[in-house]
């Protein structure tokens, strides 16, 4: 039988389910020139697969096929887009995590789009204030209420013809989102239930599931803190898009946009182009790159 092509739509304890559009899910291991090359498969690589026992439906990833893109954490391929959720209160926004994560989205030219869930329990003042601290960002805010079934409409409207894959801490809600927006207590549908069911995998991983005829969400472990790559902290600012329309204006080619004269997004910020919250977190994010850089230095 010639090589079948499909998509890993889960991947755990060195098993990957590759779902073959029109044949199923097949549950296969990669081979050894894989770990040999030190490439890992990831949830949404589409691949090529030999089969090893068609009867319950086993093979082997022969090939990764290319990819459009990759990231290490979560560990995913071939996105459009990744949607991170966080909850407005029980627990608070943290924003200092909150702007990691879209730092290191960024600087994988990853658009993202911003959730915050349980809009039930606060109030109008406090949605204008998360509205402003993202001034100028452009990304794209959404209010959810799981609870009230909110905003879901509008999710599944921006998940339209996409990949999404959903991230964020644990707590916010992420599980019931997913679920409103499948229509189904049970995130695991269909055959990959079936394959996953044997009890031998236990691990919590990413899943991607289809949410539509051309819609698909992967959803990714809950995340409680994050490690920045080594972004030289120079390149910081591209990280935070609000910020591009003055870059270039600086006076200074490297201008840091902290203590330099001439800073033109110092002087954007005077005028209220965007928020000050948020450039104080940029400002704390630039020291811990910066002082990271002298550590590795100094080794």
């Amino acid at each position: 039988m010639d090589d079948l092509i499909g998509r890993i739509i889960k991947g755990i304890a060195g098993f990957y389910y590759v779902d073959v559009v029109g044949a199923g899910v097949y549950e296969c291991k990669a081979k050894g020139i894989f770990r040999k090359e030190q490439i890992k498969p990831l949830v949404g690589d589409n691949v090529k697969i030999e089969i090893t026992h068609e009867a319950d439906m086993e093979g082997n990833i022969t090939e990764i096929l290319p990819r459009k893109n990759a990231l290490i954490r979560p560990a995913l391929a071939n996105i459009d887009q990744l949607i991170v959720i966080f909850a407005i209160k029980q627990p608070d926004i943290n924003y200092h995590l909150l702007n990691a994560f879209l730092v290191w989205m960024g600087y994988q030219n990853l658009p993202c789009i911003i959730c915050f869930n349980k809009s039930d329990i606060v109030s109008s003042k406090q949605m204008t204030f998360i509205r402003n601290y993202f001034k100028g960002t452009g990304y794209e805010i959404v209010f959810t209420s799981a609870k009230n079934k909110q905003g879901i409409d509008n999710l599944k409207e921006l998940m339209k013809g996409k990949i999404s894959a959903l991230a964020g801490p644990s707590g916010v809600g992420k599980s019931s989102i997913i679920n409103l927006i499948m229509g189904t207590d049970r995130m695991e549908t269909g055959a990959l239930s079936k394959k996953t069911s044997r009890g031998k995998h236990t691990t919590r991983c990413s899943v991607m599931m289809q949410a539509g005829e051309d819609s698909f969400i992967i959803d990714t472990p809950g995340f409680s803190s994050i490690t920045l790559p080594d972004i030289p902290p120079e390149e910081l600012s591209i990280c935070f898009p609000e910020y591009s329309a003055y870059i270039d204006k600086c006076q200074f080619v490297k201008c840091s946009h902290i203590s330099e004269p001439g800073c033109a997004v110092k002087e954007a910020l005077d005028q209220g182009a965007f928020s000050t919250y948020r450039y104080e977190e940029y400002k704390l994010l630039y020291d811990e790159l910066k002082n990271r850089k002298n550590i590795r230095r100094k080794r």
